[in-house]
């Protein structure tokens, strides 16, 4: 479109300054719609990559926790564990002692490694299937060593050690050993209660740490070959964390580490049975958390508050930065004015010029600010002082949309003419 407001015509030179010099006071000025995306994207990006680095810290804290811990941090009752709950102690005793230990997770690795010259521990007997269950009893009668259970209820005792039944909770904590077993006698009380108590009717059998009448820790003959098996009801002797408190260690010791090498047998997921599970041995969901992820949690939980933080309140002063290059205003005023007429905004220049014209012709009439934009109070203050013929200051201030450029510029001519009228009367 080519009219009186082209950038390269006299006519449009003069517009532009009429649109500056009437813009209303504090209105932002209006972007290029190609800087406005590109300030939006560039802000969008930013936002982006700073998700994506906080994103990956965190990812990398957790990967670090997860590698650092990685080596020992294996859960309850593992040898490689340092936790309180873990068995790390114990097995570095059992290692100054000459006593080798294996870390196995099936009950095929478990038969497999057991002979005359090792010691099974079963951590955990009620987690076995009834496949694994009939393994790891051929082993026990075959093996001629010595097969340690923990803990084991009647849910496993039926197939590991027929003959022997439960009796219900132990009522004391540190019972004293009240047996002739010579592990017992030398180690003293120990924290063999808190668990389950045993009875049976099976010959040769020797029961120790009694609670209200019966044993906690049974020493049972096995087989032809001179094994024997041991049903401890408690695996507090073996924690790191009760190691060392009454007899403890030294029964841990003693019943570990009668033979030079030691099978240490988690059972995995794997060697479990559903079918068999029974229902009053189900598991909390906090109990099936891996140990170590509440240490994790908790870093995440603080990298999260320090980056809330961060992103909240800045530190320090605002740093003043130079702009890369000074644009001078009349040529912003001149690139705006090509923005109008390229998007033939004519109603948008008309509203700016009446708006900043409405704005500074209220200062001088003496109309108050918050009533600048209202035909009622302005448009009779201004009438008043005019002089010679009269005029439609309203439709002047608050008129409809010029149609073409060429109304616009009359406008302009006209909003000035009036304010210039109104300063000198």
């Amino acid at each position: 479109m080519t009219g009186p407001t082209d950038p390269a015509s006299p006519t449009a030179m003069s517009a532009p300054p009429a649109f500056e010099a009437r813009e209303p006071e504090g209105t932002a000025p209006l972007p290029a719609p190609g800087d406005a995306d590109a300030d939006s994207r560039t802000r969008r990006i930013r936002r982006i990559r700073r998700a994506l680095a906080a994103v990956a810290v965190l990812a990398a804290g957790v990967i670090a926790t997860a590698a650092l811990n990685s080596g020992s941090r294996h859960g309850y009752l593992d040898p490689r564990t340092t936790d309180p709950f873990g068995s790390h102690a114990v097995a570095e005793l059992l290692k100054e002692r000459g006593v080798t230990t294996r870390v196995v997770t099936t009950a095929r690795e478990a038969a497999d490694a057991a002979g005359p010259r090792t010691t099974l521990l079963v951590t955990d007997p009620d987690r076995l299937g009834a496949t694994q269950r009939s393994v790891i009893r051929s082993a026990i009668d075959l093996s001629g060593g010595r097969t340690v259970l923990l803990a084991p209820s009647s849910h496993s005792l039926t197939d590991l050690s027929p003959g022997v039944h439960t009796a219900g909770d132990a009522d004391t904590e540190h019972p004293d050993p009240d047996c002739t077993l010579p592990a017992a006698t030398s180690a003293g009380s120990a924290d063999t209660g808190g668990g389950l108590r045993y009875t049976t009717d099976l010959p040769r059998a020797t029961a120790c740490y009694p609670s209200g009448g019966h044993p906690t820790l049974l020493v049972l003959p096995t087989g032809p070959t001179g094994g024997d098996t041991v049903l401890l009801g408690s695996a507090t002797i073996l924690l790191n964390e009760s190691l060392a408190d009454e007899g403890n260690a030294s029964l841990a010791l003693q019943l570990l580490g009668s033979r030079p090498n030691l099978v240490w047998y988690l059972p995995s997921l794997a060697d479990s049975d559903p079918d068999t599970a029974p229902s009053g041995e189900d598991k909390s969901f906090l109990e099936l958390i891996p140990a170590g992820w509440s240490w994790a949690l908790l870093q995440l939980f603080v990298a999260a508050v320090l980056a809330a933080l961060w992103r909240a309140r800045r530190l320090g002063p605002l740093v003043t930065e130079k702009l890369p290059v000074a644009i001078r205003a009349s040529e912003a005023t001149e690139g705006r004015a090509r923005l109008y007429r390229k998007a033939d905004a004519r109603d948008r220049a008309a509203t700016v010029l009446r708006a900043a014209t409405r704005e500074r012709l209220s200062a001088l009439v003496g109309v108050p600010h918050t009533q600048a934009h209202d035909p009622a109070a302005l448009a009779p203050a201004v009438s008043a002082r005019l002089t010679g013929e009269p005029r439609d200051v309203t439709a002047l201030l608050f008129g409809t949309t010029p149609s073409d450029d060429a109304a616009l510029v009359a406008l302009a001519d006209h909003l000035d003419a009036l304010e210039r009228e109104v300063r000198t009367s």
